[in-house]
């Protein structure tokens, strides 16, 4: 009898939930918005981003979804969600603000890109749009009060990127291609930075472990210290590149026979 009772129980609390769950729908703004910030107060963002989505496709022309999106994509900062943030940041912009409350949203887009990049020498493209993105809030907003924000989050970019460009030259180094490397240490993106008082980050040691200090890793013993074979930059004299130069002039000169050939009304009076 205790058996019957309990599974009737549960079946009702089963049954209830999923028809509580059915009869969410029609319902005015106000609902949707109550429910939304009910969860992110509760930081169920999940189910505040299904009663936003709820509030968005049943009241497109709500006054309440402004306030609702940007209170989304707070949120979804607060909470180290930054892909989320950045949508909502976009939505709010494209649709619902102001002149006056540009700002604020692009400043929360310029943090979201810069709060995505909590380790140094990591996603060298995201490190690019990050400082684009400041970029562009300094030029449109010059006079901003989260100006002396943004240009530090920038100053630190900008030392994120060298340290990571100096660590892809570090590689191509070890990897016996030494052009590469010079490249990547000839790219210093604001002369006005001591470029050799800037020191690297530090790197907790146990991610030092596995990803090294960005010179060498522990593992480094193990790999023979050889030259690659698929180097093409090293061990060049200078004789070999002119006779290099050389086979490169001949076959532009036969290429250049072969199309005075091809076209005889393009050559000059004989």
């Amino acid at each position: 009898m205790i058996k019957i009772i309990m599974a009737t129980a549960v079946l009702i609390m089963v049954f209830g939930g999923c028809s509580k769950d059915l009869d969410e729908y029609n319902q005015p703004a106000a609902y949707w918005y109550k429910k939304m910030i009910k969860y992110v107060s509760d930081g169920n963002l999940e189910k505040a981003d299904n009663y936003y989505s709820s509030l968005q496709s049943e009241h497109i022309g709500s006054p309440l979804l402004p306030e609702a999106t940007i209170i989304m994509a707070i949120a979804h900062l607060q909470h180290e969600e930054y892909l989320l943030a950045e949508h909502f940041i976009n939505e709010y912009i494209k649709r619902y603000a102001t002149v006056n409350e540009r700002e604020y949203a692009e400043f929360l887009k310029v943090k979201a890109k810069y709060m995505a990049l909590p380790n140094p020498r990591r996603d060298q493209g995201l490190i690019k749009e990050a400082i684009k993105e400041g970029d562009a809030f300094k030029r449109n907003y010059p006079k901003s009060s989260y100006y002396p924000i943004v240009d530090t989050m920038l100053t630190s970019l900008y030392l994120a990127q060298a340290s990571l460009n100096e660590s892809i030259a570090d590689l191509y180094e070890r990897l016996d291609k030494p052009k590469s490397a010079s490249y990547y240490r000839t790219i210093k993106p604001e002369p006005w930075i001591e470029w050799d008082k800037v020191e690297p980050a530090d790197v907790t040691w146990y991610r030092r472990m596995f990803e090294g200090d960005g010179t060498a890793s522990w593992y480094g013993f193990i790999i023979p210290d050889t030259k690659s074979v698929v180097s093409r930059h090293s061990n060049i004299d200078s004789g070999s590149l002119e006779n290099s130069d050389a086979k490169m002039e001949t076959l532009e000169q036969r290429e250049q026979r072969g199309q005075e050939e091809l076209n005889p009304q393009h050559q000059g009076p004989q």
